[in-house]
């Protein structure tokens, strides 16, 4: 079988800013911090790496207890961000899920800088709950490359147990910023780059993925290599 792993937030949903909403009002609710640093970047970032950057240049202790007291509050306020923040499923996302659900041969997660639960909550208020098998996530992991090693190891697991010849032949990584495309460089994988989210089709090319791609409406390019990478997977498996 041959992994697919999305990134959510640029690649698959806009969520009209609620997972920084929440972050805002955790901080404050749980830290009284009422001025929030000044140039936080969410976008290619893991949740505990955020919160980490922000609890450091507010002298707060970056402590695996301040993390837990953090991640409790957040959720619930997630929550309640993501039913009135406006958002979106961007283009061309469910056609391209639907013809990846129809393909035995394929398995889909994810490869996201959110939480499990924040993951969860943002694909479930976004009508994508059940797409994604696997994934890996910024629970406890800072370094991107690092959730992409244990996304990549998810989808083995996921694959031994689910297909007959217990053989993941390889992945591809679809992401929206220079830091999907390193992560998908770190395990391997063919990356896809979209330019859906905060970076430019420019600095997306300047990071030299496989394919870049403007949205996700014309994936005739993307399913072509899946395809390929298929027949690949069958060779081997003739082969063994």
């Amino acid at each position: 079988m041959y992994a697919i792993l999305f990134d959510i937030d640029g690649t698959l949903l806009q969520s009209g800013g609620a997972g920084c909403a929440a972050f805002v009002e955790t901080f404050r609710a749980v830290f009284q911090l009422n001025e929030f640093p000044e140039g936080i970047c969410f976008a290619g970032r893991s949740d505990r790496a955020i919160a980490q950057e922000i609890m450091q240049r507010s002298k707060i202790e970056p402590s695996p207890a301040n993390w837990q007291r953090f991640f409790e509050d957040y959720c619930g306020r997630l929550e309640k961000s993501l039913k009135v923040c406006e958002g979106t499923v961007l283009p061309g996302v469910v056609e391209l899920l639907d013809a990846l659900e129809e393909d035995s041969h394929t398995a889909v997660g994810l490869l996201t800088g959110n939480t499990h639960f924040g993951a969860q909550a943002k694909t479930g208020v976004y009508g994508l709950a059940g797409r994604f098998a696997f994934g890996g996530y910024g629970d406890q992991r800072t370094d991107r490359n690092a959730i992409a090693v244990d996304a990549r190891l998810a989808a083995e697991e996921y694959v031994a147990a689910a297909s007959s010849n217990g053989l993941l032949c390889g992945a591809m990584v679809i992401g929206d910023t220079p830091a999907d495309v390193r992560c998908g460089r770190a395990i391997d994988a063919f990356v896809v780059a979209v330019a859906t989210g905060g970076s430019s089709r420019e600095e997306l090319a300047d990071c030299q993925p496989d394919l870049l791609l403007e949205d996700l409406t014309d994936t005739g390019d993307l399913l072509a290599e899946v395809s390929a990478a298929q027949r690949r997977c069958s060779q081997l498996v003739s082969q063994s």
